[in-house]
């Protein structure tokens, strides 16, 4: 990881709750793209279920921010995301700020996050976005995560190595601190991708294929040198949430890749369901 200066380095080291440098998140974000993810009376349960399974942060708008028990961010950091669209708008990639760094800071957040589509029709402004918000990071000592995706009528092949290491480093020139991404297809050259950027590489939770591990596919992306996951769908949509994220939690902070549950996809969990990663 590159150098951070001041609160921000300290911001940091909060979001790997293991202080190992590697990442679990889970965004929980979805409810402005697509609706409700979970009962309004069960969303502190849910984030409870990730707290206590191993999450390293979760990810949320500022609204659904300021519903969350305080006491469960004890050990679970807050990521506030700035950016958002909807699956109604002409465009669904499109993404536009809705918040700024100190509307997250009122709301105690460790970091906030910025969605870019590269390849977009509006990839442009979203880029100015993530600029402005670098700026504001650096101004306040605040992470900056960006989600930085290939996406658009442009983009032949989303998961192109060589097309990832390319969004990967926009976002560490414009001053990311932490980057979230699709994955590479094969998988294994997600190497290459981290190879090429100077800052951690997330990757995103996984394909929607039916009877698609989490866990297995997740030790795939750690020992291809990635710093983490960031996974939603796969853990909120599951039969058995709390056994999806001690799951992935063991296989991104414990030894070696690959050390987790086989027995994931024989034991309730729903399969993850075929839905654009956001």
């Amino acid at each position: 990881m590159r150098a951070s200066s001041g609160g921000t380095a300290v911001r940091l080291a909060r979001l790997s709750r293991h202080c190992d440098e590697r990442f679990l998140f889970v965004p929980m974000d979805h409810s402005v793209g697509d609706g409700p993810i979970v009962a309004a009376s069960r969303f502190n349960a849910l984030v409870r279920t990730a707290a206590e399974g191993g999450a390293d942060a979760v990810v949320v708008h500022k609204g659904r921010a300021a519903s969350i028990d305080p006491a469960l961010l004890r050990s679970c950091s807050l990521i506030v995301h700035l950016s958002a669209s909807t699956a109604h708008a002409p465009d669904v990639d499109a993404k536009v700020l809705v918040g700024d760094v100190e509307e997250a800071i009122r709301l105690g957040a460790d970091a906030v996050s910025v969605h870019v589509n590269i390849g977009s029709d509006t990839e442009s402004r979203q880029l100015a976005d993530l600029g402005s918000v670098a700026e504001a990071c650096r101004r306040w000592n605040v992470p900056l995560l960006a989600m930085v995706y290939p996406r658009g009528r442009r983009i032949a092949d989303p998961h192109d190595p060589l097309l990832l290491a390319h969004v990967v480093n926009v976002a560490a020139d414009l001053g990311a601190d932490l980057v979230k991404t699709t994955w590479s297809a094969p998988l294994e050259r997600m190497a290459e991708v981290v190879a090429s950027c100077p800052i951690p590489v997330l990757t995103a939770g996984g394909p929607s294929d039916r009877g698609v591990d989490p866990a297995a596919f997740a030790a795939g992306v750690m020992a291809a040198g990635c710093a983490g996951l960031a996974v939603g769908r796969a853990f909120f949509e599951s039969g058995s949430p709390a056994r999806v994220i001690r799951a992935l939690s063991a296989v991104v902070h414990q030894a070696p890749a690959g050390t987790h549950d086989g027995s994931l996809t024989t034991d309730g969990l729903s399969p993850i369901q075929p839905v654009p990663v956001r």
